[in-house]
């Protein structure tokens, strides 16, 4: 098997970002985590902060450990701070203007081998590569929420990207102890492809006024036996997430059977996101 990147750096220290930053420093990984200003960073920190004093207070880390891994992760603002870094994370929100910007902001600062990896949920890996000099060292690996907590990780390989950046990117995956699984490019790849119109369903079984937002919720935990219903995971997701999944599929595949619910639409407008806003099918005040 090929050897992991030891080396790692992340663009985004929000909920994603922050999450790879740390499990990458718990397995041993030299990190550097960057984002727009010093408060998004202190608040990507405290979090990691929080995440692992609540794994100590669990007993699944020691303490010891614990310094280990913040003593790993350095932050910063400038995209110079990337030039020793063996792969690169970029774990920006779900826009695709924005994630070519980063990414062309990345190459112009990484080595010639460095690999350049995206973290998204639904965007063509493709697409993305194809603005870069050395597509071949460019690859999709998509997280899942809470990614400390979330053992999958699916590899998307675009049309360009290498055998050798693929097998260095599932070693590292297990290196970070994660379960990898290989995903040809295709929107919304594998589990996105099969929940967000589950959930999409969901939230027209609402809006339709079939059963409440708690009883849907428990029809599919007791019924299906799904550990979160399709409506609380919609919360967690983020509604604004879920909705540009939903309009990448339906753009894509010009079908029917993806158009995003109108309430969806009507959610995001009122800025009711789901916990990130405090207020999505339930309340988190």
């Amino acid at each position: 098997m090929a050897n992991p990147p030891g080396s790692i750096g992340v663009i985004g220290a929000g909920t994603m970002g922050n999450g790879i930053a740390q499990v990458c420093a718990v397995a041993g990984l030299n990190v550097t985590m960057l984002d727009v200003d010093d408060a998004a960073l202190k608040r990507g920190m405290d979090t990691i902060i929080r995440n692992l004093d609540r794994m100590v207070a669990k007993e699944k880390l020691t303490a010891s450990a614990r310094d280990a891994a913040l003593a790993k992760i350095s932050t910063g603002l400038d995209y110079g701070a990337l030039q020793s870094a063996d792969m690169v994370i970029e774990a920006a929100t779900e826009n695709l203007g924005l994630k070519l910007k980063i990414l062309r902001q990345v190459a112009n600062c990484v080595g010639k081998d460095a690999i350049i990896a995206t973290n998204t949920s639904s965007i063509s890996i493709t697409q993305l590569g194809a603005v870069l000099d050395a597509p071949e060292c460019f690859i999709g690996i998509h997280f899942f929420n809470p990614v400390p907590l979330m053992s999958l990780l699916e590899v998307i390989r675009g049309v360009q990207t290498s055998d050798a950046t693929h097998a260095a990117t599932m070693a590292f995956a297990q290196k970070v102890g994660k379960a990898p699984i290989t995903v040809r490019n295709s929107p919304g790849f594998v589990v996105n492809r099969i929940l967000c119109p589950m959930i999409n369903e969901a939230i027209f079984v609402l809006q339709e006024g079939l059963a409440s937002a708690e009883g849907i919720d428990v029809g599919m935990r007791l019924g299906c036996n799904h550990p979160i219903g399709p409506l609380a995971l919609a919360d967690m997701i983020g509604l604004d997430t879920l909705l540009s999944i939903m309009g990448v599929l339906y753009d894509e595949f010009n079908d029917p059977k993806y158009r995003p619910a109108l309430l969806l639409k009507e959610m995001v407008a009122a800025g009711r996101l789901g916990r990130k806003t405090k207020q999505g099918f339930y309340s988190y005040s």
